[in-house]
């Protein structure tokens, strides 16, 4: 389940308390963790935990919840980093890059940067042949791409999403 990203000012309605942050904690190591033992962890009755919890969602501090697949065992074997240069640095042909990268598959995250580069995508590819494709076919022909550098994955040494939480 995605949520739609929610404007800094609707987060802010909702204040933080530490049982909050213990559940945050708990739902980003685990999302699967069942209600009970999610309020056994936060030190909180079932119903109260539940309902913190759906508070915490509406407020936007919990985007959604997915499971972390090992793509090299569903044969994506290539993980890349691409660094890309615009042509143009208008908001126009930013909005444009970024709609173009929405629907590239390949494509599993996009960061706007400062600095030299544009963007930073994360790509995943079956193999060298087909990340060679994409870069080459799809986004070196894409309108406005001036410069494409990429930089492959030798093996990742640490993989940890979300954000520090300091849960006590």
């Amino acid at each position: 389940m995605r949520r739609p990203h929610l404007p800094q000012a609707v987060m802010n309605h909702h204040k933080l308390d530490s049982i909050d942050i213990r559940i945050l904690s708990e739902l980003q190591a685990n999302g699967r963790i069942t209600n009970v033992e999610l309020s056994r962890r936060a030190k909180i009755t079932a119903p109260p935990c539940l309902r913190r919890m759906r508070a915490l969602e509406k407020a936007g501090y919990i985007k959604g919840y997915h499971a972390d697949l090992e793509s090299k065992s569903l044969g994506f074997e290539v993980t890349g980093f691409v660094f890309v240069g615009l042509s143009s640095q208008s908001e126009a042909d930013l909005k444009h890059f970024e709609e173009q990268v929405r629907s590239w598959p390949t494509v599993r995250e996009c960061h706007m940067l400062s600095g030299e580069v544009d963007f930073i995508l994360k790509c995943v590819a079956k193999d060298l042949s087909s990340f060679q494709s994409f870069i080459t076919e799809t986004l070196t022909a894409a309108k406005n791409v001036a410069s494409v550098k990429t930089a492959l994955v030798i093996h990742p040494s640490k993989m940890e999403p979300g954000v520090p939480l300091d849960a006590k």
